[in-house]
């Protein structure tokens, strides 16, 4: 079930489970991963787009072998606020993912994650080709630890 309130995303996921983050690009889906108690995201792999059907199945992959628990999907909103092109693309995805998972999926707004990916790489002196290859699932991280972020704080409120 897709939730857009973090509230009732949080009410639905299962206790002691990891969550998945992804950053949804034209080419590639960034793929983060939680520990089990939701506290800390880890980049793990950019996968590369080809049709839904691929993509949900590496998904599908990596859901299973993580024990992963709810997904956060990255929202690209403009600068403003508002949801264009790729915010509807986004919401497409989780519609159909939807229908081939039972977890708990939720958005996370991920202005400039991208940004802040890349000033991380480049403080850590990464190679330009090296970014290339890791900015997305850094990214997805990113996008993933804002939310455990959340969550931590409305647990203890």
């Amino acid at each position: 079930m897709i939730y857009d309130e973090t509230a009732d995303f949080i009410a639905a996921l299962p206790p002691m489970q990891a969550l998945i983050g992804l950053d949804l690009g034209e080419k590639t889906i960034g793929v983060a991963v939680s520990d089990s108690f939701q506290s800390v995201a880890t980049p793990l792999e950019t996968v590369r787009r080809k049709k839904f059907g691929v993509d949900a199945a590496r998904l599908t992959e990596i859901i299973a072998e993580r024990r992963i628990g709810g997904l956060v999907l990255g929202l690209p909103r403009n600068m403003d606020g508002t949801e264009g092109p790729r915010c509807q693309s986004t919401r497409a995805f989780a519609r159909n993912f939807d229908r081939l998972s039972p977890l708990p999926i939720t958005y996370w707004d991920e202005r400039l994650s991208t940004v802040a990916a890349e000033r991380a790489l480049l403080e850590a002196d990464t190679t330009r080709k090296r970014r290339a290859e890791v900015i997305d699932h850094v990214a997805a991280g990113y996008i993933l630890q804002g939310l455990l972020d959340r969550l931590q704080v409305m647990r203890r409120d």
